[in-house]
């Protein structure tokens, strides 16, 4: 036999020896154990001290590293006066409802001395997510980053870099958060706005008394750096830029996206964005600072807001002070730049790859139609309150409902077949009175109110078309839904049509989302399969506006299957 046809008699037995082989199993899932110690601690920031709630000592908190697949088991112990909870924000929570975290919505919050252990597992995910509090404004402090690596083996559709950085966008409160929004909520106004955003916890060179509280970023000169961005502020979306740096956003709330450049990125509260940041090269370079700038995008805000703008530094080695480089600054969009939202939205596609394909519903079996905006409430009795009028407080709605906090968890109710006196299965699929949502507002600002849901039987396939209103000024809504990723289909200006804007839907490559901005004077269409049974909060991600209402809850019924079910509450379960 000659040489050839032997190789060839080898390579044809060792072919079919691997086939008869069993598949190599794959990395096995890891559990991943943390214990979170909340306790008041004195933080120091624009001058002024004081006590905040952290996490294990740290201002933000510590990070999660996972993987997808992997389970996350967190032990959460409080130990300040303040009820808590964490919501792990984004993580799908697949049957795993009890651990969600929104207080009153999925469990009683953790009280004074109390722990509890959320349990939960990484289904269909990789990029960056982060936990916060979910309790009133608790999360002006307590918020941390969520890292979730693909599975062992897989690679990212994009070059490995040499580092990944969480770039954590906050607000800071001379003043206590929790003092700030109960005030508020007394006298019907607008609460005092924050003095100061942060990057990693820290305000930058650009606020009195910051210099050394910034936030520096050393990189080598040809390297590429993943830029983990997450907005945890309670009030703001924000600009961010880096002075002559281009960015590519890879990833958004842990789905991948179509690549695309930009020198500025727009993210609203509980949105996160992974970019690639290149470091210049070597050759030509000298060294240089270079400034990493945010400052908010606000359109028809009512009242003041803070329109401040935060640095951080971008520094070539050799290391140095920031006096001792050129110092380079980034030019950001004005601040109510409606046309850079705009565009900058319509360039994020999900990636749509064999790998990781968009399983976009294609049929509607629950559609609904909801109005987002504020508007008023009478003032009571004889006090005098400092809304838009001084008879009036401010509130806010969907489908003119303003949503009324229970006082037992919504979850349990459901789960225990209990729901009377907790909430009502009544929540509008449309507005019961239509009107020119983004034209001449209706003479009656006021709203109502309850505690109502919408029902979903499982797996349904629904389709939300999401308006705001400019009964008190139009202005963008970032909408988060707790429990699911939804693909946002559409997006337009002026009026949602239900009978015209579908059949412009983008049904082939929808970016994937958890949170998203509804434009000011305009409206978006989000799609998504209600596979995951439980009670799941949806409401806009600016603290204030959930704090005057502007939310609501699906509950979406168990399946015929074991795998769609709700799974059984555990034991040590907070009670309220």
């Amino acid at each position: 036999m000659g040489a050839r046809c032997l190789a060839l008699l080898v390579l044809h037995s060792t072919l079919l020896l691997l086939l008869l082989l069993p598949p190599l199993p794959l990395a096995r899932a890891a559990t991943r154990y943390y214990t979170f110690n909340v306790k008041l601690q004195n933080v120091t920031r624009l001058c002024n001290t004081r006590a905040i709630p952290m996490v294990n000592g740290k201002f933000p908190g510590p990070k999660i590293v996972t993987r997808e697949g992997d389970r996350v088991v967190v032990k959460v112990v409080n130990s300040i006066k303040d009820n808590i909870t964490i919501h792990w924000h984004g993580v799908r929570q697949m049957q795993t409802g009890w651990s969600d975290g929104p207080a009153y919505v999925t469990q009683c919050p953790i009280q004074t001395g109390q722990s509890y252990v959320y349990n939960f597992t990484i289904a269909g995910q990789r990029g960056t997510l982060f936990w916060h509090a979910h309790v009133s404004w608790m999360r002006s402090t307590l918020y941390g980053p969520i890292v979730i690596l693909p599975r062992a083996g897989l690679p990212c559709p994009f070059p490995k870099p040499h580092k990944d950085v969480p770039i954590i966008f906050g607000e800071w409160f001379n003043a206590d958060p929790e003092a700030i929004i109960a005030q508020a909520l007394q006298t019907g106004g607008g609460p005092n706005v924050s003095d100061a955003f942060t990057i990693n916890g820290l305000p930058g060179p650009l606020y009195n008394c910051s210099t050394k509280d910034t936030f520096r970023l050393k990189v080598r000169p040809g390297e590429t750096y993943l830029l983990r961005l997450i907005n945890a502020a309670l009030n703001d979306e924000l600009f961010f830029s880096i002075a002559n740096h281009t960015l590519t956003v890879v990833d958004v709330d842990a789905s991948y996206v179509k690549p695309f450049d930009t020198d500025v990125v727009l993210i609203t509260p509980g949105q996160t964005t992974n970019v690639l940041l290149r470091a210049k090269p070597d050759e030509g370079c000298p060294p240089a600072t270079h400034l990493m700038l945010a400052r908010p995008y606000a359109t028809g805000r009512p009242g003041t807001f803070d329109n401040t703008t935060v640095a951080a530094v971008l520094e070539y080695a050799p290391p140095g002070h920031i006096k001792s480089h050129p110092l380079f600054r980034p030019s950001l969009p004005v601040l109510n730049d409606t046309a850079f939202a705009t565009s900058f939205a319509a360039k994020l596609r999900s990636l749509a790859s064999p790998d990781y394909p968009a399983n976009v519903p294609r049929r509607v079996d629950k559609p609904f139609f909801f109005t987002v905006g504020l508007g008023t409430t009478p003032c009571p009795g004889n006090q005098t309150c400092q809304g838009p009028t001084n008879t009036t407080k401010f509130t806010a709605a969907m489908n003119n409902v303003s949503f009324d906090m229970p006082t037992t968890a919504l979850l349990q109710a459901h789960y225990s077949a209990n729901s009377a006196g907790v909430y009502t299965a009544d929540f509008p699929a449309v507005p019961l009175e239509p009107f020119n949502y983004t034209g001449t507002p209706p003479n009656n600002t006021n709203v109502s109110n309850g505690t109502k849901v919408a029902v979903l039987p499982y797996n349904a396939s629904v389709e939300g078309g999401v308006q705001d209103t400019s009964i008190l000024g139009a202005e963008s809504h970032p909408l988060h839904l707790h429990g699911f990723d939804f693909f946002v289909v559409g997006q337009g200006t002026g009026n949602y049509d239900p009978s015209k804007h579908p059949a412009e839907f983008n049904l082939v490559d929808p970016v994937q989302r958890n949170t998203v901005g509804v434009p000011a004077g305009g409206w978006v269409a989000i799609r998504f399969f209600a596979d995951n049974p439980g009670v799941w909060f949806m409401h806009c991600h600016l603290e204030v506006h959930t704090s005057w209402g502007l939310k609501m809850a699906w509950v979406v019924n168990d399946g015929p299957l074991p795998e769609q079910k709700l799974m059984p509450p555990p034991s040590d379960l907070p009670k309220c």
